[in-house]
């Protein structure tokens, strides 16, 4: 019998939306401070640039603006929770049009005009309103979740390409991991594994006998910023196995095969 459908998780709309402007802010403030040296050099990121990193992270902002400056969609037709599933085809065209968009622009000016323009654009927009998006159409609730998870994903990308240390505001950090945690169950559903990311995310996933009390017999574990890494292709299983930053004990245990989930 397959295992009974969970209620979807809930989001408090206000700390999410505190969450990115937050966020947004401490890497506009780091950014403002790189120099030449930093800004060339390479993301780890195809062929971008730590500058080009940068750029990207402020259209992050813009685009969420130009989104709700559109006329509203309908209906929502893509949850929070699909929404990881859905980004891999965008990703040239993403990359295209925040070029366009950024271009020339000294990157204190995209900051300072991106931020404007998110904060505006939120003060003025319900929690409700259905945005018209290439990836879907989202209820602006849920498409603000899966900003923590650009953000803080981006964050980390910049804090290692670029040697900062750029805060990342817990409640961005804690929806970032619960929101991909969440698609992983999505992704495999089941209840033969049990997948601990403390203090934030527990998950039942993969087909196979369920446990119902006691120590499961399949648990994978890891800190947050490991699993956002996994989840997204910025390491790879077997290496944070070697590197004793996941712990995976069951037969079942090994996610290599499900892994990244976006990238």
């Amino acid at each position: 019998m397959p295992p009974a459908r969970k209620k979807p998780r809930t989001f408090d709309p206000a700390r999410i939306r505190t969450a990115v402007t937050a966020q947004f802010a401490h890497v506009g403030e780091a950014v403002g401070e790189l120099g030449p040296e930093q800004l060339a050099r390479p993301s780890g990121l195809g062929d971008w640039t730590v500058a080009d990193l940068a750029a990207h992270i402020a259209w992050i902002a813009d685009s969420l603006a130009a989104g709700l400056a559109r006329p509203p969609a309908a209906v929502a037709e893509l949850a929070a929770v699909e929404w990881p599933f859905a980004t891999a085809s965008l990703a040239g065209k993403i990359s295209e049009a925040a070029r366009e968009t950024l271009a020339g622009a000294p990157l204190p000016e995209l900051y300072e005009r991106a931020g404007a323009r998110m904060a505006e654009a939120l003060a003025a927009n319900p929690d409700a309103r259905v945005l018209d998006l290439w990836v879907g159409d989202m209820t602006l609730a849920d498409f603000l979740v899966t900003r923590t998870v650009e953000l803080v994903v981006h964050t980390d990308d910049l804090n290692r390409a670029a040697g900062l240390d750029v805060p990342i505001e817990r409640q961005a950090l804690a929806a970032c991991t619960r929101l991909l945690a969440d698609a992983l169950a999505l992704k495999a559903p089941g209840g033969a594994v049990e997948v601990r990311i403390p203090p934030f995310a527990v998950v039942q996933c993969v087909e196979g006998p369920r446990h119902t009390r006691g120590t499961p017999p399949n648990v994978v574990e890891t800190d947050p910023l490991t699993w956002i890494r996994l989840a997204t292709g910025r390491t790879d299983w077997a290496g944070a196995l070697d590197g004793a930053r996941v712990s995976a004990s069951g037969e079942r245990a090994d996610l290599s095969a499900l892994l990244p989930l976006m990238s």
